[in-house]
């Protein structure tokens, strides 16, 4: 360690884990965009609070930049470090630390991963309902940063409704409980919602106090073929009006393609243009004759061309492979990813301009969509050639972007739905908010991190 500020930060905490071992650097310093060349300074990993609010008393004092990190799984560049910060990585900070059985909570450290999150609820005969297919490597913390959402939105809401609490470390070192697990709490403005969903850029989350609540019950899934996307809408609120849905999620031909290339059974002997895996309360045979009663009116409407039913738990687990394994089937190709929302009920307008785009602008590129229908969410993986260069692909791909911002703009949507602003979509934040609204999250990140250390150039610049 030649840099005379990394002798200081080891004399101001003895004990602390610090690396700048080339692999490491480039481990820790990037996420799954892979697009940006990691180069930080070097990688510290706390093993407690007070280690954490070592490190950024020591940053504040000799104006080093922090990147805060938990699993990396991110696509937006988020936790990316290549202009030579310090990289915090909370990844030794993954234990659970307090159940309140009357309470129904769980306290964390910030960097358990949420499986394990989820097995630490269960065990208390509870669940923690966020969930998506990264469960396993991304954490707890970096959910919160990101707001995110996954599979079961559509029941259970994204992350910010079941946090009851944090502890935060702010740029200069302080460390903030925010709500304290209160349910009401009116007593001025609430850091704890401020913080959530700010990727790292005002305060260092460490600690989380979690709602949980009861398992759902017992329930089936099921998957349908559909020709087309325009009376996907009608198909979900066939299934919504008969059904207590817990997940309503859409893929297209191309990534089940990739999926079954990638391992997966086929589900059917024809290609059908899309698909859905739905998952549904079927306790009692009530139930399980509304989910048949859901599938054959929409099969008489002409909206359905196919589906099959769960018969037991493998297969149910077979059929959430098709959609949760389409982000590891299309990864060696380098995808471009779009992560956007709009209203559900403008869903099957902004999805027709949509397509008319994308087809439009990337006629030579394999285009893979999939999506969260019950909340307005699509994701739109655009696949590299391997004879197109990541320098021509990313120029191509960014000109598009910026049309399909202003297509957001004109439905009042998102940019990004669910996997934040990070590096990769800022350039985009004004179609998402107003010049006013980005002017005051400015002014809200100089009052929490003067200095601008905190995850700098991630959101906005200053």
């Amino acid at each position: 360690m030649t840099d005379p500020r990394l002798s200081s930060l080891l004399q101001d905490c003895p004990g602390l884990r610090l690396t700048t071992e080339p692999a490491d650097l480039e481990h820790y310093g990037r996420d799954w965009t892979r697009r940006w060349t990691p180069a930080p300074l070097a990688i510290a990993l706390p093993g407690s609070v007070e280690e954490v609010q070592a490190i950024l008393r020591w940053a504040s004092a000799h104006q080093v930049a922090v990147v805060p990190s938990g699993g990396r799984t991110g696509l937006s560049g988020g936790a990316v470090a290549a202009h030579g910060e310090l990289v915090l990585s909370l990844e030794r900070m993954n234990k659970p630390l307090a159940f309140d059985a009357v309470d129904r909570t769980l306290t964390v450290q910030a960097g358990m991963a949420l499986e394990a999150v989820h097995n630490a609820a269960l065990e208390h005969g509870l669940i923690y309902p966020v969930d998506f297919a990264a469960r396993g490597s991304c954490s707890i913390g970096g959910n919160i940063a990101t707001n995110a959402g996954g599979i079961r939105v559509i029941r259970y809401g994204n992350t910010r409704e079941w946090i009851a609490g944090l502890k935060v470390v702010t740029a200069d070192g302080q460390l903030l409980e925010l709500n304290k697990g209160l349910i009401k709490n009116s007593s001025g403005y609430d850091f704890r919602q401020l913080l959530i969903a700010s990727e790292g850029t005002l305060g260092v989350i460490v600690e989380a106090t979690l709602r949980l609540t009861d398992p759902p019950p017992a329930s089936n899934v099921m998957l349908l073929a559909v020709p087309s996307f325009d009376v996907l809408m009608q198909v979900f609120a066939a299934f919504r009006e008969r059904l207590q849905l817990q997940a309503f999620e859409f893929f297209t031909d191309r990534a089940l393609e990739h999926v079954l290339a990638n391992g997966a059974q086929a589900p059917f002997e024809q290609v059908h243009p899309f698909y859905v895996v739905t998952e549904f309360a079927a306790g009692d045979q009530a139930q399980e004759d509304a989910a048949m009663a859901a599938f054959e009116a929409c099969m008489e409407q002409g909206w359905v061309s196919d589906g099959v039913i769960s018969a037991s738990d493998a297969q149910a687990a077979q059929l959430w492979r098709l959609r949760e394994g389409i982000t590891e089937a299309v990864a060696r190709y380098k995808p471009y990813k779009n992560d956007v929302s709009v209203r559900i009920s403008a869903m099957p307008a902004f999805m027709a301009q949509t397509q008319a785009l994308i087809g439009q602008a990337y006629p030579q590129f394999d285009v893979v969509w999939f999506g969260h229908i019950g909340d307005g969410n699509l994701h739109i993986n655009v696949l590299k050639p391997d004879a197109t260069a990541d320098a021509e692909f990313l120029d191509q791909c960014e000109q598009v972007t910026k049309l399909l911002a202003q297509v957001l703009a004109r439905f009042d949507g998102s940019i990004s739905a669910e996997h934040g602003i990070g590096l990769v979509k800022k350039a985009y934040l004004d179609s998402t908010r107003s010049a006013a609204e980005i002017a005051l999250m400015k002014a809200v990140k100089h009052a929490f991190d003067p200095q601008g250390l905190l995850n700098p150039g991630k959101l906005f610049d200053l």
